[in-house]
C-alpha cells in the first residue's frame, strides 16, 4: 500500500532529543559557574595587598568606631572604614580598617574601648599600614613600630627595645 503525498510524514518521537538537549546544556551551565567561580575566587586569596580587589569578608564587615572614621576623614580615606582585624590586650584595644579603595589604618586606645579616647594622649591613628599575610605594620612618625597579628601586638620602640602584648 501506497502512501498518499497528502500525509504528513512520520514524525520522530521529540522526547529523548529534548531530554540529552536540556541534560548537555545543564552540564554546560555548571560547568561554566564553576570556572566563573573558580576564576572569581582568585582574585581575592592569599597576601592582601592595598591595591588589590577587596574581599567580600572585608567589604561587608562592621564599621570601625567613630572615633577611628571622623580620624579616616581627616587623612583622605575613601567612604566608611570597616574592620580588618580587632586586637585586645590587657592594657589596649587595636584597629586595622580599611577603607573603599583598600588602604589599611591603624587605631589603637591605651585602656581599651571603653577608655576614653583622646586622639595623641591615649588613642593613636596611623595611616601607611602594610600587610604581610595575616600580619599587620605600620611605622609612627617617632620611629616606633607595631606589628600585629589576630594573637599579639608587637611595639618596637625607637630605641630598639621590644614589647609584646598578647591578645585575650
Amino acid at each position: 500500500m501506497e502512501l498518499s503525498d497528502d500525509l504528513s510524514p512520520a514524525r520522530r518521537p521529540l522526547f529523548v532529543p529534548v531530554v540529552l538537549a536540556t541534560v548537555f546544556l545543564i552540564i554546560i551551565g555548571v560547568s561554566a559557574g564553576l570556572a566563573l567561580a573558580t576564576w572569581r575566587g582568585q582574585g581575592t586569596t592569599g597576601n592582601q595587598g592595598q591595591n588589590e580587589p577587596i574581599p567580600a569578608v572585608v567589604q561587608n564587615a562592621q564599621a570601625c568606631r567613630p572615633e577611628t572614621q571622623n580620624m579616616g576623614a581627616r587623612a583622605n580615606a575613601s567612604g566608611t572604614l570597616r574592620i580588618a582585624l580587632l586586637v585586645r590586650t590587657r592594657t589596649s584595644a587595636i584597629w586595622i580598617c580599611r577603607d573603599g579603595a583598600g588602604q589599611l589604618f591603624y587605631h589603637a586606645n591605651r585602656g581599651g574601648e571603653s577608655a576614653d579616647w583622646v586622639e595623641g594622649v591615649t588613642a593613636l591613628f596611623l595611616t601607611g599600614v602594610r600587610r604581610d599575610g595575616d600580619e599587620y605594620a605600620v611605622k609612627a612618625a617617632d620611629g616606633t613600630v607595631f606589628e600585629l597579628n589576630s594573637d599579639r601586638l608587637r611595639i618596637i620602640h625607637k630605641d630598639g627595645r621590644e614589647e609584646i602584648q598578647d591578645a585575650v
